[in-house]
């Protein structure tokens, strides 16, 4: 009973506690909901007016523009700042993509999977296409439809190949897929800019106008009184002014959120005990290298320096592997040498005498089937022709199926051994440095027969067959960790941003100051891969706050938030000293013009007495004149020296820098013929840009709200 009379006497204090239960229990679903507002916005990375791009979306383009990258790239592991512009230009194409899409649905503008195909196979192929590396032909390097169209068809049939094989043909269709929009894309602008174009057309009269304003030129006599001639101490600008000014302008001092930053930032280099190790290293590397027989293998595995088995000539060799070569005998080694904290070793593999360069013309047969018993007897019977004194150029004409050399009689061109290796691997090569000259000879490669022919030598020089293998001296675990520990040492014992720029120069850090820092930073300040940096400055508004060590590669960073900067607009006080400025000039002007006004002179040379300067001249000035020669910018200069009378004092005049008084001492005219038609196509050329700032327009109006510092 006495239990339950307690309940009853608190009964008004329950309610309230198991309200608020609920409530945040209620709110806790809100917030973890995947159907609330607050779940669904967790995941944008923007909003472009109320469109909002997803993560997985943006974080799908990412990855399939980085494979883009490492395909064309040939590299599996990319450079951050490969990184840097892969997100940034997702970001960019995304935001684009929204704001451009409803346009050219009002527009009707469209592309069909039609017009796609003949960008690729029609008569005007995209210089995108065309630069496809996959439609390129393998032996020529050059775009081939007939190439492009195997390719295509690879894609569609994709289920006819083995799984190994699908893999990597899916992967190559993404990649392809990735181009494919970029060209629609592409086709898409080129008809709105198109449109555009058609608006902003140069009528005569403007044309007229352009002509005869660039046809008069002035020369003039000057002078110039400076704005410094009037202490500032004597001009008077009222804080009302500069607030009329700032209003003006207000516009112009739109600022997106920031910070202030303060950091100091520790590159981690190697130590001695690094160098020492990465010494010893490549002296067992040495050791290997002298013994092993398969230098490919070698290389792969122990050097960041892939070993390319071809002959080459000295003269494309660095000066100390030149010097090597030369002198070295076969399976001699030199190094270790060091520069750019690398150690580097050379063997001299082989070495040889014969052409750099061969001249190559070659017949190419393949088929579906591959390299079957038809084509080998097709290849043979040519080759019979061939070597009873057919026509090379003529065969090549008619049988090859290399679209890119066949009317050119088959002529591939100049290779030296690593190009042809490059451009057809060791087979090809070994093929056409083992043909003898102007003897047709069969070869039989993966990509199908070649019914090769070298037409032209280089004479024979000394060729040498270098392998290399390298070491870099990067720092230790142990270096790490003992510059970790040094500048946390420091940190915990200079806790606040005072203590910190106090002690900073004396322990040996150098501390940055008064950084400003936006969301849409890469780095900070100098500091490479310091995107973590900048995302723990916009984590917090918080000032004053000292960051843990953050870890951007070879860098070890403290940064200090000393100040928040709101979205909006500068503060009045932030640009008051320019406006202040600006209107202490202009007040010095009316005061000198109402100076100059009164002495009532009547020459330029009284004018100089009087100011106590000298006259000047300055020749060829037109309305257009971008600068004046030793007066530099001053466009109302230009306009009053284009329509004075000549040989008549005229001015006074505010420029930029000082007023001018000055007078026309000779006027030319030219004299050539006006062609309306050539001065319509100058302007429209000229106004052309003005399509390119309306898509711009509509991007910077657009309401966009970037919240990559969340996600990146």
């Amino acid at each position: 009973m006495a239990t339950l009379e307690k309940i009853r006497n608190h009964a008004g204090l329950l309610v309230i506690i198991v309200g608020l239960a609920l409530f945040a229990f209620i709110l806790n679903d809100a917030l973890n909901s995947g159907s609330t507002y607050m779940r669904q916005s967790q995941d944008e990375v923007a909003t472009v007016n109320g469109t909002p791009i997803k993560y997985p979306d943006y974080n799908s383009r990412i990855e399939e523009m980085t494979e883009v990258y490492k395909i064309q790239s040939q590299q599996n592991n990319l450079p951050d700042e490969y990184r840097d512009q892969i997100y940034q230009s997702v970001y960019d194409g995304m935001v684009r993509e929204i704001i451009m899409k409803e346009d050219f649905e009002n527009l009707g503008i469209t592309v069909t999977p039609e017009e796609l195909f003949d960008m690729v196979e029609g008569n005007n192929v995209s210089p995108m296409a065309q630069q496809f590396p996959l439609f390129a032909d393998p032996e020529t390097g050059v775009f081939s439809k007939a190439r492009a169209l195997e390719i295509l068809k690879a894609f569609e049939n994709i289920d006819q190949f083995s799984a190994t094989q699908r893999t990597e043909i899916e992967r190559l269709r993404n990649y392809w897929l990735f181009w494919e929009r970029n060209m629609k894309t592409q086709r898409l602008q080129e008809k709105y800019m198109g449109l555009l174009n058609k608006v902003f057309v140069a009528n005569p009269l403007d044309a007229k106008d352009a002509y005869e304003s660039s046809l008069v030129n002035s020369d003039i006599a000057y002078v110039m009184q400076s704005y410094s001639t009037i202490p500032d101490s004597l001009i008077k600008v009222d804080n009302s002014e500069i607030r009329k000014l700032y209003n003006q302008r207000k516009e112009q001092y739109k600022q997106k959120e920031g910070r202030i930053v303060d950091y100091i930032a520790v590159e981690v280099r190697p130590s001695q005990a690094d160098f020492d190790a990465a010494s010893a290293a490549i002296e067992e590397l040495k050791a290997e290298m002298a013994t092993t027989e398969d230098m490919e293998t070698f290389a792969g595995t122990t050097s960041n320096v892939a070993y390319v088995d071809a002959f080459a000539s000295s003269a494309t060799f660095d000066a100390a592997m030149k010097e090597f070569a030369e002198k070295a005998a076969v399976s001699e080694i030199d190094g270790p040498l060091f520069a750019d904290d690398t150690y580097t070793l050379h063997k001299l593999i082989d070495k040889t005498v014969g052409p750099d360069s061969l001249k190559v013309s070659h017949i190419f047969l393949t088929s579906q089937n591959g390299v079957d018993s038809a084509l080998t007897a097709t290849a043979d019977s040519l080759l019979d022709v061939l070597k009873k004194g057919g026509d090379f150029a003529a065969l090549a004409e008619q049988y090859s199926l290399d679209d890119q050399t066949k009317s050119n009689g088959g002529e591939i061109g100049w290779l030296t051994e690593y190009g042809a290796l490059q451009a057809g691997g060791k087979e090809l090569k070994d093929g056409i440095f083992g043909a003898k000259l102007n003897q047709p000879t069969l070869l039989k490669t993966s990509y199908g027969i070649h019914i090769l022919k070298v037409t032209e030598q280089t004479t024979d020089v000394p060729k040498y067959k270098i392998a290399r293998a390298q070491i870099e001296v990067t720092p230790s675990n142990k270096t790490y960790n003992d510059a970790y520990n040094q500048l946390n040492q420091f940190v915990a014992t200079n806790n606040s941003p005072e203590k910190l720029s106090a002690a900073a120069t004396e322990a040996g850090y150098n501390l940055i100051s008064g950084i400003r820092v936006s969301t849409t930073d890469r780095v900070l300040g100098s500091v490479p891969n310091s995107r973590s940096v900048v995302r723990w400055v916009f984590e917090s508004k918080k000032k004053d706050e000292i960051s843990t060590i953050l870890d951007c590669n070879n860098y070890f960073v403290i940064a200090v938030r000393r100040d928040i900067i709101p979205e909006g607009y500068q503060p009045i006080n932030s640009v008051a000293a320019i406006l202040r400025a600006e209107l202490a000039e202009q007040k010095k002007g009316e005061q000198i013009v109402a100076s100059l006004k009164a002495k009532n002179l009547n020459s330029l040379d009284a004018y100089a007495q009087a100011i106590g300067t000298a006259v000047d001249t300055v020749r060829y000035i037109a309305l257009g004149t971008p600068r004046i020669t030793k007066i530099g910018l001053e466009p109302k200069l230009n306009a009053e020296v284009t329509y004075a009378q000549p040989n008549v004092l005229s001015g006074p005049v505010i420029g930029s820098n000082g007023v001018y008084l000055f007078t026309v001492i000779n006027r030319t005219q030219d004299n050539s013929g006006y062609d309306e038609q050539a001065q319509v196509r100058s302007l429209e050329a000229e106004n052309s840009y003005r399509s390119y700032q309306a898509i711009q327009q509509l991007i910077d109006g657009a309401k966009i709200v970037d919240n990559r510092i969340r996600f990146e």
